[in-house]
């Protein structure tokens, strides 16, 4: 029997629940790191449309082989306190939700690893063995983000007063706007501003006392 109503805690991926940017991992393999850095932080301060930056970067990393995004997964490391706070929801009954701006193929081994039933981000485009510079099929940014909150919390049966948010970026505020309860992780001054609680250090441990768990 819970003893609370059950929650959906939805996390942003990169620089939030992984402690990397996995574009970063990649255009370092691909040569093209300062490139790509320039776009990413732009479009973390909010100054050109997440999409189009999203876009320009990818284009970056045609002709990357596929191998180096099994590098990668290997590369990536939980933030701290990732992996119990999903196991303390898990096991108290809540549902868990990661949404990227990122890839599909560089969070599947985490979501497999850590049963995540619900999960969003973009795809990158591979033929016969590399990087198109391409996505496949919609872009994952701030209003997909929320979209994905809000049909997340439907299928897991959770009201949109107890869904709760954390994000960093300005990719992240839409999300935290639709949510019951947003909270700013080491986040941009814009998304502290907007968000209900904010944790500045290097751990999600705080969490799980801002949930009452």
């Amino acid at each position: 029997m819970m003893s609370k109503p059950k929650l959906l805690v939805q996390f942003d991926v990169d620089s939030t629940f992984i402690q990397q940017e996995a574009i970063d991992l990649l255009a370092a393999k691909a040569g093209v790191l300062s490139d790509v850095a320039q776009i990413t932080d732009s479009a973390m301060r909010g100054e050109i449309d997440f999409a189009q930056s999203l876009v320009s970067r990818v284009h970056l990393l045609k002709g990357l082989p596929y191998t180096a995004l099994e590098e990668v997964q290997q590369e990536i490391l939980l933030t701290d306190g990732a992996q119990e706070l999903v196991e303390q929801l898990h096991s108290l009954g809540h549902s868990v939700s990661l949404v990227s701006g990122g890839f599909v193929q560089i969070m599947a081994p985490i979501v497999e690893r850590l049963s995540i039933k619900y999960f969003r981000a973009n795809v990158l485009e591979i033929e016969s063995g590399f990087l198109t510079g391409n996505i496949e099929g919609q872009i994952i940014d701030r209003a997909a983000k929320a979209t994905a909150l809000l049909e997340f919390a439907t299928l897991s049966g959770v009201e949109l007063a107890n869904t709760v948010a954390i994000g960093d970026g300005a990719n992240d505020l839409d999300m935290m706007a639709v949510a019951g309860l947003s909270i700013a992780f080491n986040a941009k001054p814009i998304v502290i501003a907007a968000a209900d609680h904010s944790i500045n250090e290097p751990s999600l441990r705080g969490v799980n006392k801002l949930l009452g768990l």
